[in-house]
């Protein structure tokens, strides 16, 4: 094979196609870390199986398959106060198109306010911290920082809920049950150290705190983590768009602005 050829060749250790006999362009078996998608796969596993194959690149056990999919029902759907999926329903009762909704819903949910950022930062700080409480209180007393670019400063400690003192009661409802699925450390410790955690940062502890843990307790990087945590937060986003769109404008609450200088205000 020429060098040209070989540089045009996608590179991956994830996926392998062979083509089929007559047509190059269509994969006869298809493998994802040397597993038959389409041969073993399809029709026996399940979708969060699939989701920590493509990104562990092994298979998960029955219990990490288990917390997987009991932390993806708890991510499903943050609900129509949430910010990104408020975004993705503004999308659909404005007429936009289906990927512009869970665009805006991607970009909304990005960010360190309950976002996948937020998942980033916190799975870093329990790599760092681990079940140390003297390395955590450091951590929630210190302003979290991170290299320049394109994320603003923290204005609270990752996992942790932005101005409420007390976590809510879905949170503490969903490290209960998170915490006995986990063959790790993190989740089994939070669940056992919440309140000391939640006094030393001042602030309620956080569904991205729980499912920051449960990450790490599944073997994903913070990288990883907030990928994951961007794409199983969509499902709601999708859900709540289409109800929008069907309903239409004239049900959806746009919230009142209170401008300071109204230029249509006589003076």
């Amino acid at each position: 094979m020429s060098d040209a050829a070989l540089r045009e060749r996608v590179h991956t250790r994830i996926w392998h196609e062979s083509p089929e006999p007559d047509n190059d362009f269509a994969a006869a078996t298809v493998l994802c870390h040397g597993y038959d998608v389409y041969g073993d796969m399809l029709g026996q596993a399940r979708w969060v199986e699939m989701l920590f194959l493509l990104l562990r690149g092994e298979a998960p056990s029955a219990r990490q398959a288990a917390l997987l999919e009991a932390l993806a029902l708890a991510l499903a759907n943050p609900g129509p106060r949430d910010a990104a999926v408020h975004a993705a329903m503004c999308a659909g009762v404005g007429g936009s198109t289906a990927a512009s909704a869970l665009i805006a819903a991607l970009s909304v949910g990005a960010g360190r306010s309950g976002g996948a950022r937020d998942v980033w930062a916190a799975m870093q700080a329990f790599e760092a911290c681990g079940r140390s409480p003297s390395a955590w209180e450091r951590a929630l007393a210190a302003a979290p920082a991170e290299p320049a670019g394109i994320w603003p400063a923290a204005e609270h400690p990752p996992g942790f809920e932005a101005h409420a003192a007390r976590s809510s009661g879905i949170v503490r409802r969903t490290l209960a049950v998170l915490a006995p699925l986990s063959d790790g450390h993190c989740l089994p410790w939070l669940h056992a150290s919440r309140e000391p955690l939640e006094q030393a940062a001042r602030r309620g502890l956080a569904m991205t705190g729980v499912a920051a843990a449960a990450l790490v307790d599944l073997g994903f990087s913070p990288a990883q983590g907030e990928m994951l945590h961007l794409l199983l937060r969509l499902p709601g986003a999708a859900a709540h768009a289409l109800e929008q769109a069907a309903q239409g404008h004239k049900q959806f609450p746009f919230f009142a602005l209170n401008l300071q200088d109204d230029p249509g205000v006589p003076a």
